[in-house]
């Protein structure tokens, strides 16, 4: 992150329609589960983007932010275009649903 850009701006660029984005530290347990879940789906190039907040030099300004979007500041916090869909346990119910299937069919994220 650029000393000229704010976690606001940081967080908001990574949010795009068409985008599932996983805001994640690579130390975090529940962020590799997520990965590791997420890689199972056939995902078009650039509509699956996790970011890793630690590569800022402000991780807690970061996480602030999320909090104010999301409710939450652990991660990861996952977005569905502009939507947080919440972490890794609404994830896996999701996956075991078949909501997260459906939802990222309707997106056009996956590749036929």
């Amino acid at each position: 992150m650029q000393p000229t850009c704010t976690a606001q701006e940081f967080v908001d660029s990574h949010l795009k329609p068409g985008r599932m984005v996983v805001f994640m530290k690579p130390t975090c347990s529940f962020c590799k589960r997520t990965e590791e879940l997420l890689c199972q789906y056939p995902f078009k190039k650039e509509s699956l983007v996790f970011v890793d907040i630690t590569v800022t030099r402000n991780t807690e300004k970061v996480q602030d932010y999320l909090q104010h979007l999301t409710g939450a500041r652990t991660v990861p916090r996952i977005f569905i275009g502009k939507e947080c869909i919440g972490g890794c346990s609404d994830l896996v119910e999701m996956d075991k649903s078949g909501e997260l299937m459906v939802r990222l069919i309707e997106m056009g994220a996956l590749q036929p």
